[in-house]
């Protein structure tokens, strides 16, 4: 029994325009992107990222938009998942299959868009990336004085707050200065001017994806961004009330905790753990887990991904070449690009299915019940067990002789459990 009572659906700020509004803004938005999606979509285009040159001109002279517009829009489609690179083939995302009759679909695929507007807007040139990253890290704060206001705000007033929390990323990195300063005035004042020019530089993508307009000297969030902003606010707050408020926690620690929780609970500590965090640090921070010795973790790294959806499919197509992340990537891109759950298995080779049986089961003994690890034999691609330990031998996972140990330790057939524990030594000594 639990004395936690349900809370209540919240309900956005007075004066949201209901979600059919907003989607029409979203599509405004993104319709040069949606155009030149269904262009490359046709097949009449190579997909390289860029765009190649021959099909941006193919593209421009098509769609009659300047080369700047094509590629602008063929970023934007990429980045909201209207279209997906296969090898040198463009093909439809299921978000452009869903476009014209998916209010949810459309709105998810604006807010990839607006998580990712610091890769539209390309960062000012000569400033060192660290700069960049503090002030991407730095502008939620921003964006939520925006959204507190409900109205215009100053520029001097979000240039106060931005050099405030750059402060602050500054003090909890311990990046005290050593030894004497000699001018510190003019250091101030470097300092000063490059926040202001970090603030331009965000203000301007914020624009360019919709999310605010710009007036003389003050910023104003659209409807579109006052929704996304208190969505990314409200998700914050029910992980802070929750009992599995993890938003604070280290992307390991955050998996931990949301180890034993049902896929939905799961999926919201998820969703405000990353609202909390630049999309790009998130998923960086969620990978350099994956590639580490937990199988769980690995697992439910992948999990969290698939709430980040399109701004982190670049980076989980680079890891394929990464064999213990491998199969996790394919399964996530075949999600990603509409395959059913259920089928996306039929994506791996034998070979990786059987590396990822032995994944999970290194997974389900350092973490799972010994009845687990036994039904865990079901879920094998093979048809029996002396194929699968023949497979299993030949796969080369470093956790063979670990799982195949705990398998015949769980496992009540005596019989079975004495193959398994031959096939481990087997692995062990090296032998056939």
């Amino acid at each position: 029994m639990t004395t936690r009572r349900t809370r209540p659906a919240p309900r956005p700020p007075e004066g949201t325009p209901p979600p059919a509004e907003l989607a029409r803004q979203a599509r405004a938005v993104l319709a040069d992107a949606v155009r030149i999606a269904h262009w490359a979509a046709d097949g009449t285009s190579t997909g390289a990222a860029p765009l190649a040159a021959q099909a941006l001109e193919r593209a421009a002279a098509a769609l009659e938009l300047s080369p700047a517009q094509v590629r602008s829009g063929w970023d934007r489609a990429r980045l909201a998942g209207l279209i997906e690179l296969h090898g040198d083939t463009a093909r439809p995302g299921w978000r452009l299959r869903a476009w014209d009759r998916d209010e949810s679909a459309v709105l998810r695929g604006w807010v990839a868009l607006f998580d990712a507007w610091s890769l539209v807007h390309a960062s000012p040139e000569g400033i060192e990336a660290t700069a960049v990253a503090e002030a991407i890290e730095a502008v939620p704060q921003v964006l939520s004085l925006l959204q507190l206001s409900a109205g215009p705000v100053t520029v001097p007033a979000l240039l106060d707050l931005l050099g405030q929390r750059v402060a602050e990323l500054h003090e909890e990195r311990c990046e005290v200065p050593y030894g004497p300063q000699e001018q510190p005035v003019p250091a101030v004042g470097r300092s000063a001017e490059l926040n202001a020019t970090l603030l331009d530089w965000a203000l301007e993508g914020l624009a360019s994806v919709g999310a605010l307009t710009l007036g003389s000297g003050h910023a104003t969030l659209t409807p579109l961004g006052n929704w996304a902003v208190w969505v990314k606010l409200e998700q914050i707050c029910v992980a802070a009330q929750s009992p599995a408020g993890n938003i604070e926690q280290s992307a390991a620690d955050m998996l931990l905790g949301c180890a034993r929780l049902t896929p939905g609970p799961a999926r919201a500590e998820y969703r405000a753990w990353l609202a909390a965090r630049p999309v790009g640090s998130a998923v960086a921070e969620l990978l350099a887990v994956a590639r580490g010795e937990d199988a769980l973790l690995r697992g439910l790294a992948f999990e969290a991904l698939r709430v980040v959806g399109a701004p982190a499919e670049p980076v989980v197509r680079s890891v394929v070449t990464e064999t213990p992340l491998r199969p996790y990537a394919l399964l996530w891109l075949a999600e990603y690009e509409g395959t059913d759950p259920d089928d996306a298995q039929d994506v791996l080779s034998r070979e990786e299915a059987t590396w990822l049986w032995v994944d999970t089961a290194a997974a389900v003994a350092d973490h799972g019940e010994t009845g687990l690890l036994v039904r865990h034999l079901d879920s094998a691609v093979q048809g029996t067990v002396p194929a699968l330990l023949d497979e299993v031998r030949a796969v080369g996972h470093p956790r063979t002789v670990q799982v195949l140990v705990a398998l015949a330790a769980a496992h009540p057939d005596p019989a079975l459990a004495k193959a398994v524990r031959r096939a481990a030594f087997q692995v062990h000594t090296g032998g056939v």
